[in-house]
């Protein structure tokens, strides 16, 4: 059994000779050869390129013993290809171009009919990697949920209490439902894009899911996602990922996903 069909077996709950083995943050800053190219690229050139995107995607898997490949990227290219870029703070976290204040702006950002031409990259990548990996691993392309990407765009960057994007939620129903609305509709493009480039399978992150209480995030996030699972290929593998919501792991488990990522509070 090689390790994309251990993979792909297990997504399907079939019987395995073990667990099929990756890591959530397979990529990255605790590998010297990725703080190598890090100091002659920057982040967001590395994310655009896809020549340095596939080789940081396949550094973790010259090292260790793998089954997946994890597509090297970020989810706020999604706000990016809307029109509202985004930048690192030389401070730590993220700042988004603008803020989103006013339904007009949710009216101005891009259809998800731009999505797939705007983020080419990140279908070349993908291209490159089905070639390299040669279906000896899984590839795994990923994707913020509609409700996270919202909070950048509506905070503005990152945020400590996400006042801004619950006070949306409860007070202007019409505006943060046009905003999920573009989200999904571009969330679905851009994975029905990675699907046609070489993704076994697409995670979901809804990492800032656990910030809104009870029944809340079923209208705020988790009914959006649903509607993204449901236009995707029938059966296809797709993995939801919520940060802090242990209460809601029987709902999620109904939204078509085939697997549940929990993080240490589940």
């Amino acid at each position: 059994m090689t390790s994309r069909e251990r993979f792909l077996s297990a997504c399907a709950c079939q019987p395995l000779d073990r667990p099929p083995l990756w890591v959530m943050r397979q990529a990255g800053r605790y590998l010297p050869e990725y703080r190598e190219l890090k100091a002659r690229s920057s982040f967001l050139e590395m994310v655009r390129t896809p020549a340095l995107a596939t080789e940081v995607t396949l550094q973790p898997l010259r090292r260790f013993a793998l089954d997946a490949a994890i597509l090297f990227s970020d989810i706020l290219v999604i706000p990016e290809a809307l029109g509202q870029a985004y930048a690192f703070r030389d401070t730590g976290g993220i700042a988004m171009a603008y803020r989103i204040n006013e339904r007009s702006q949710v009216d101005a950002l891009a259809p998800a009919a731009a999505v797939p031409d705007r983020l080419s990259y990140v279908g070349e990548t993908l291209k490159i990697l089905k070639h390299e990996l040669a279906g000896s691993k899984a590839l795994l392309g990923f994707g913020g949920s509609p409700w996270t990407l919202a909070t950048y765009m509506v905070e503005g960057g990152s945020s400590d209490d996400f006042e801004r994007i619950k006070l949306l939620f409860y007070t202007d129903r019409p505006m943060f439902e046009a905003l999920l609305e573009k989200l999904t509709e571009a969330l679905i493009a851009y994975f029905k894009m990675q699907i046609a480039a070489g993704a076994d399978a697409i995670q979901i992150f809804d990492s800032w899911g656990g910030i809104i209480a009870g029944p809340d995030y079923e209208a705020a996030s988790l009914q959006w996602i649903r509607r993204i699972v449901a236009a995707l290929p029938a059966d296809f593998p797709v993995i939801l990922y919520a940060k802090g919501t242990a209460p809601h792991l029987t709902d999620q488990a109904f939204t078509g996903v085939r697997a549940i990522s929990v993080d240490w509070t589940n």
